[in-house]
């Protein structure tokens, strides 16, 4: 167990000092973790959750459709005639990335509002840098909100076998939706008072024409298509990963049929993120080798040791050290690993695990908020600034990201002990 819990340390400190290369290190610690016979060829295969990596390769493509048809421009531009200055703007703009996340990737959200809060802050006179960090922000909140909103979500998801509907009621309870719909209402009043000084009016058109539909009822048609098949008992595996692959492949075929210029065809099959898919399925193999070691039941009883026998104790300690560990490495190897850890925990203790689940959720998805390199979504848009011509210096992010984080978290906090208790 030893040497496979080196192993294990190595890669992940690999994949901190080396974020540009994540995938490649969890690849090779895949195959190391073969090497070393913790795991078989078949068991490996076995390990990998095909169903996620569908989902993840389709809704990909079909959020990359629903940027190039100009959909979310035109809302936002929608939006923004109904508000009447800037500081109610940057507001809207973050509440809608919250909303559009909750069902999209978040990277991808950002992708399609950061260049609208840019030109909007442009037409205001003001500095875009706080509007895309409060999109960026708001966009990983809300990331978790449903099944199909942020990678971690489905991670949970197809661990804990939960429904697209199990994220809104599970067990005659409030899902996590409403948790996290609770913690974006919590942040208004902060970015209220963030950006209480842009009292610019504005004057908003909708410019930002729509020749294509066809990709917004792909997206649509995916969420009502999950929704369904959450009702459908004993339904195959890969149920969901196949309904995301086939909207994503209509949308495909459809494209290449009217599409004049093939390098745009080209173009949304290079938008999927192979990194993100390979570095998942690496860290499947990656958790059952170290599983099949005895790694997780010995990160089990660590925390059992700190956490004691209160049930509180351990649900704090898990929220909080999330929160800390998140904000500088990245949440989907943490996610994935630590959801065998919290069910073990749960299990020694003779408790249901959503509470921890839930809790771990919350905390690993909002401390990416703490710090400019804490979520792929706050890289993105610092990213976009950047090449814009506006740097983002440390305390720029900071004083946005703390109080948004701190007052997100509490309200989760709060708010799944009282319904999970």
């Amino acid at each position: 167990m030893l040497l496979a819990l080196v192993c294990f340390f190595a890669i992940y400190c690999l994949m901190l000092f080396l974020p540009d290369h994540r995938a490649l290190v969890a690849a090779i610690g895949a195959c190391i973790m073969l090497l070393l016979s913790y795991i078989t060829l078949n068991q490996a295969l076995s390990a990998v959750d095909w169903n996620i990596i569908l989902m993840l390769a389709g809704t990909m493509g079909v959020v990359e459709l629903f940027i190039q048809s100009r959909m979310p421009a035109r809302i936002s531009e929608l939006l923004l005639t109904l508000v009447p200055n800037a500081c109610w703007a940057v507001i809207i703009l973050s509440i809608f990335s919250g909303l559009i996340s909750a069902f999209v990737d978040n990277v991808a959200t950002v992708l399609m509002l950061a260049p609208i809060g840019l030109a909007v802050s442009k037409k205001l006179g003001i500095s875009p840098v706080p509007t895309v960090i409060a999109i960026a922000v708001s966009s990983n909140l809300q990331g978790a909100a449903t099944l199909v909103g942020d990678t971690t979500s489905i991670l949970l998801g197809s661990y804990a076998n939960m429904t697209f509907f199990d994220f809104f009621w599970l067990n005659g309870r409030p899902g996590i939706f409403w948790v996290v719909e609770l913690g974006a209402l919590a942040t208004i009043p902060v970015f209220l008072v963030l950006f209480r000084k842009l009292r610019q009016p504005i004057q908003a058109s909708v410019s930002t024409s729509v020749e294509d539909y066809l990709p917004t009822f792909l997206l649509l048609g995916i969420i009502a298509c999950l929704i369904v098949a959450s009702f459908w008992a004993n339904r195959p595996a890969l149920t969901n990963g196949i309904i995301c692959m086939s909207f994503f492949l209509i949308g495909l075929l459809v494209k290449g049929i009217h599409c004049q210029n093939k390098q745009e065809l080209l173009g949304v099959l290079k938008a999927i993120d192979y990194q993100t898919l390979l570095l998942l399925a690496s860290l499947f193999i990656i958790i059952q080798a170290i599983t099949n070691a005895g790694v997780i039941d010995a990160i089990s009883n660590l925390f059992l040791r700190f956490g004691g026998n209160s049930l509180f104790g351990m649900y704090t300690m898990i929220v909080f050290a999330s929160v800390l560990i998140s904000a500088f490495i990245d949440n989907i190897p943490y996610v994935a690993t630590m959801l065998p850890v919290v069910s073990s925990i749960a299990a020694a203790m003779g408790v249901e695990p959503y509470l921890l689940f839930f809790g771990l959720l919350t905390g690993a998805t909002l401390g990416g908020n703490l710090t400019p390199i804490g979520a792929s979504a706050n890289v993105a848009g610092i990213g976009i600034l950047r090449k814009s011509g506006y740097p983002v210096q440390n305390q720029d992010f900071l004083r946005i990201g703390i109080p948004f984080t701190l007052v997100a978290v509490l309200t989760g906090y709060v708010a799944i002990w009282l319904i999970w208790a």
